[in-house]
């Protein structure tokens, strides 16, 4: 369901893609971080590596400063009893909130860092980008030309005006438009759902009615974790026209995200090709 502190996301046609490519460091670290103190012992920090999977961490003070950067490397050969400020790394590279994706990415790249504390104004830790973090802007980024291309069909072919809205709809509310997902890229949706990650599903709104039309795998890894909404572009579209999808979901019987199949003895294609391709 749009909210109303949202309406003001109407987005007229054109100037989508404008707003839509433009990803900063916010849209895609994580907030929650694994720290240590540098009162901490080498044991401890390999306590957590070991706890969390995780190869380093930022090293912050009292105050949430970032003073520091311990990597497993850095741990190599130490006696357990050494102190993460004795050893810990010094020269920092850190991202801020408002950074664009692809700068943060290349300070990564010539660096040969894999991640970058991201700090505020005054040092303190507000969060972390990855590579993969950066890695999944590029490949789960919804693709503005996609949204633009099924609105300009839209419009051509019942001859209306098609508006795009920038909102919240409730997962239980859609309305999908395939019967089956698969179950390998289903985890990689639950991963980026729990990591606060997943991009804008698209839904076309018909009245009442929300029309699932890109985003099937993070529904129903949605559903699956309990999460009730989802962010969306809602494609709005008068109620007295017919689409061609609403036959498709009528002659498939969809009424519900209950009604999609997880296939879970088939890689999904890209998966298959990828490893075929590997041999």
């Amino acid at each position: 369901m749009l909210r109303p502190e949202d309406h003001h996301l109407l987005i007229p046609g054109g100037s989508m893609k404008k707003q839509m490519t433009k990803l900063r460091v916010s849209d895609y670290m994580t907030r929650s971080v694994v720290t240590v103190s540098p009162e901490n012992t080498v044991d401890e920090a390999i306590d957590l590596i070991e706890k969390t999977g995780h190869d380093g961490f930022p090293v912050v003070d009292e105050e949430k400063r970032v003073i520091g950067y311990i990597s497993s490397r850095d741990l190599l050969k130490k006696d357990p009893k050494t102190k993460i400020k004795d050893i810990m790394s010094k020269q920092l590279y850190v991202a801020r909130e408002y950074m664009d994706l692809r700068d943060a990415a290349r300070v990564m790249f010539r660096t040969g860092h894999s991640k970058l504390p991201v700090v505020d104004e005054d040092g303190k830790l507000v969060g972390i980008i990855t590579n993969a973090d950066v890695i999944r802007s590029q490949i789960e980024r919804a693709d503005p030309e996609k949204v633009e291309k099924l609105k300009r069909t839209i419009e051509k072919v019942h001859g209306i005006k098609v508006n795009i809205v920038r909102g919240i709809v409730e997962v239980d509310r859609l309305i999908p438009t395939q019967t089956k997902v698969f179950a390998d890229e289903l985890r990689g949706r639950v991963y980026e759902l729990r990591r606060g990650l997943a991009e804008p599903i698209v839904v076309i709104q018909k009245g009442r009615r929300f029309y699932l039309i890109d985003g099937h795998h993070r529904v129903v890894a949605a559903k699956k974790i309990g999460v009730k909404e989802l962010e969306a572009y809602i494609l709005k579209v008068p109620e007295n026209i017919e689409l061609g999808i609403e036959r498709l979901v009528k002659k498939k019987g969809i009424k519900s995200i209950k009604d999609i199949e997880v296939i879970e003895d088939a890689p999904h294609p890209l998966v298959e090709i990828t490893f075929k391709n590997t041999k």
